[in-house]
Formats: structure tokens, sequence, C-alpha cells
């Protein structure tokens, strides 16, 4: 139901930066889909790190044709730096919960009650949005992975990180291709998941080079190199009988250089679905210790998942 075309703002954060990339390119293949516009001020955090969004105040799709007066102007760095736009439009989803300024032609979008996801392809969706021009999105367990499969290629060019960060990525990626046949992509998070959901996906680093093991006998015949991008120091002594090397060291480029590998291997997490999704790359999630990685069970993510 395509309906009148509506302009859908991003109301809440979610985060950091793999979170709100992956809330932005749902609610970017919904647009798509449906002919509505969004724009996402929650993502000043980040926007400089893409080509397309360092150069829009508003982070906006679809791309404008040309640039706003804001973009033109030397107030645009210091909108971003301040983050007064995005507290501008929080407080407005706030007062018009509150107190509803515009009848029905301005809602907000909020996640389901109770569900895991909000599918924003569900007929309750609809239902919220039918009689709306301005919607603020509170939330962020919005999704909608069919339209984001549909449009990756143009979700895919939207978010394409600055050169710099290519090239990080490039140097990480080209040593170990001239090593091997197959590049993994291992993301190590230790961070914060210690204590994230119980420890759920805190895995030890010797687990993961077992991990690697297991992945490199399912290749007979086949050379393999690990690429390893990590939010902690790591050294090649972890991974004894392995070829490694590591990421840039920062987000985005670890972003980008696993997105350049050939497959993906990690805990849950939205910094390896983003990796895989961007890069179009098969994806395992590591759901426990006692998990087994198998070669078969790889598949590219589409943003769906929920961690």
């Amino acid at each position: 139901m395509a309906g009148t075309a509506k302009t859908f703002v991003i109301a809440s954060r979610s985060g950091r930066m793999a979170n709100r990339l992956v809330l932005f390119a749902n609610f970017l293949a919904f647009a798509e889909e449906r002919g509505h516009r969004v724009v996402n001020f929650s993502f000043h955090s980040y926007a400089d790190f893409f080509e397309t969004t360092r150069k829009d105040v508003f982070c906006q799709y679809p791309v404008p044709e040309r640039s706003s007066l804001l973009d033109c102007a030397p107030v645009a760095g210091f909108l971003k730096k301040t983050r007064l736009p995005y507290q501008t439009v929080r407080g407005l989803n706030w007062l018009n919960r509150k107190l509803p300024l515009a009848g029905n032609a301005l809602v907000t979008l909020l996640e389901e009650p109770g569900a895991e996801v909000t599918w924003l392809d569900s007929p309750a969706v609809d239902a919220v949005l039918d009689p709306a021009r301005l919607v603020l999105v509170q939330g962020w367990r919005f999704r909608a992975p069919e339209w984001v499969e549909r449009h990756a290629g143009v979700i895919r060019d939207y978010f394409r990180p600055v050169a710099a960060f290519e090239e990080a990525a490039e140097r990480s990626v080209q040593p170990l291709r001239r090593e091997a046949d197959l590049v993994v992509g291992v993301h190590v998070r230790h961070g914060d998941y210690p204590t994230l959901n119980g420890g759920q996906f805190y895995y030890p680093t010797s687990r993961y080079a077992e991990w690697m093991h297991e992945l490199a006998e399912q290749f007979p015949g086949q050379r393999l190199a690990f690429l390893i991008c990590s939010d902690e120091q790591r050294t090649p002594a972890e991974f004894p009988g392995l070829t490694v090397g590591f990421g840039p060291g920062t987000p985005v480029g670890d972003l980008t250089a696993l997105a350049g590998c050939d497959l993906i291997l990690g805990p849950m997490s939205t910094f390896s679905q983003w990796s895989s999704f961007y890069g179009n790359k098969p994806l395992f999630h590591l759901m426990s210790r006692a998990d087994r990685v198998e070669r078969e069970r790889f598949t590219v993510s589409y943003l769906a998942e929920i961690p």
C-alpha cells in the first residue's frame, strides 16, 4: 500500500554506529519501496564518515538534486556538532505524544508492544501511517528485510564510506589475499560484551582461534587467511597456526575491511551484520561458546536480526 508520500524523521538514537546504520538502512529501503522521504538527524554523529551524508545536514533520502542553503553555510558543521536538530526533533516528538500538534497528519511510529521486531510492511504499521504526512520514528526494532534485499544496491551506494576508510580497508585485506585463496573476516568483540546480555555473546580469544581452525579444516586444499577486527588490541600469538592480519582499527575502517573479505565470522552483532550486507558477503553468527562453525550456514545478512 503506497498511499500518500510521507516524510519519516528518526526521533530517537539507537546505540552506536552499526545500530544506527541498520535502522537507517531499513527506513531507506522503506522509502525506496513506497516513495517516501527519510530525514535522520540522529546520524549526525557518524555523517562525516560517509560520502553522501557528509554533504547533507539533513542526512536524507532520496538524495536531493542540489545542496540546501544550510549545507552551503558555515553553520552546517556547527549544527552537526551541537546535535541541535536532533534535540529539536526529539523535543517535538515528546510534545506531540503529550499533546497532538497536528491531528493525524503528524504521528509517532512506535515499536509494537511486546514484539521482538516491528515489521515495516505489516498492516499494523500501515494503519498507523495511513493518515499521516509527517512521521516521527521512536525505537530501533523496525525491520523490512525483503525491501532491504530488493533495494540493496541503492542502500550500499548511499552508505559508501569516504575514500580514506576504503583505502585503509584495502591496505588491511590485500596482503592477506596474496597469501591465501580465501580471506575470512573475524569480528572479535570484547569491550562491553562481558556484561551485555549477561555475557551471552562474549567469547575468549582462544575460542575464536578454535573456530578459525574448525573453519579452515572445511576447506581442504585451500589456503585460508583471517582478518581480525577487534575493539581491543590483538596479536598474532593469540592465533597460533593461522595466517592472520588485522583491520585498520577504526570502526568505519574495520566495517569496510570485513566487508572486503570473502566470509565473515563473529558474535551476534549489528557490526558484522552491516559488513555482511554492505559487502554482500556470507556471515556466520556465533550464538554460544558451544557453537560449531559450518561453512554451509554462512548467509548474507539483510539486516533483520535483533542482537
